[in-house]
């Protein structure tokens, strides 16, 4: 407070600089609820930020997305190659070479995704039928959803002829984080340890 009194133009300073640094209570209360209102949101967005990370781990992701591409070349060299190997010998030579395919190609696959991306110790042959059950499941649920899928691409876009297309990428696409999260929780998941009754690990 000023020692002496003060002059009418020198009190309307004096009042018009206190208003100005001390800041209104409707702007107060407008920062306040801004304040609340994102912060919520960015902990939302955080949080599913964090989900994405712990289920598709962009490095062990892009791994899989690499082994991938090298099963699909071998599946379809080992296709090619047995159906043009046993087409001089019998009828519809393609059939039996996809069946003998299917197989080799999942026990590549398997040997690809233990190796190089999950990186498992032992356990072959409960992990390698874990992973045809995985393939086998994303296969299934794909050929079912394939037709619900084109009928949904014809109805609600322009494309007509090209719905099967769009509709296959689309699936092959849900079947690949499929299967990573398939093979990831699933295949190629630690077993769990047996518990006894006083809560200690069994041998």
């Amino acid at each position: 407070m000023p020692a002496g009194p003060l002059h009418p133009w020198q009190y309307n300073r004096h009042i018009r600089g206190m208003s100005e640094a001390s800041p209104s209570p409707s702007s107060t209360q407008e920062g306040s609820v801004a304040a609340r209102s994102g912060v919520p949101q960015e902990k939302h967005r955080s949080r599913w930020i964090r989900w994405i990370l712990d289920h598709f781990p962009p490095g062990q992701f892009g791994r899989y997305l690499i082994v991938g591409l090298v099963n699909t070349a071998f599946g379809y060299g080992t296709y090619a190659g047995l159906t043009a190997l046993l087409t001089p010998h019998m009828r519809f030579a393609y059939m039996l070479a996809s069946l003998i395919s299917s197989f080799t190609n999942i026990s590549f696959a398997f040997l690809n995704y233990k190796w190089f991306i999950f990186k498992t110790k032992g356990n072959y042959l409960r992990e390698w039928s874990r992973c045809i059950v995985v393939y086998g499941s994303t296969m299934a649920v794909g050929t079912l959803l394939l037709p619900v899928v084109v009928f949904l691409v014809r109805h609600l876009t322009p494309a007509d002829r090209s719905a099967p297309y769009i509709a296959g990428a689309l699936l092959m696409s849900a079947n690949v984080m499929a299967g990573f999260l398939g093979h990831k929780h699933f295949s190629f998941a630690p077993a769990k340890k047996a518990v006894t009754k006083e809560g200690l690990p069994g041998v």
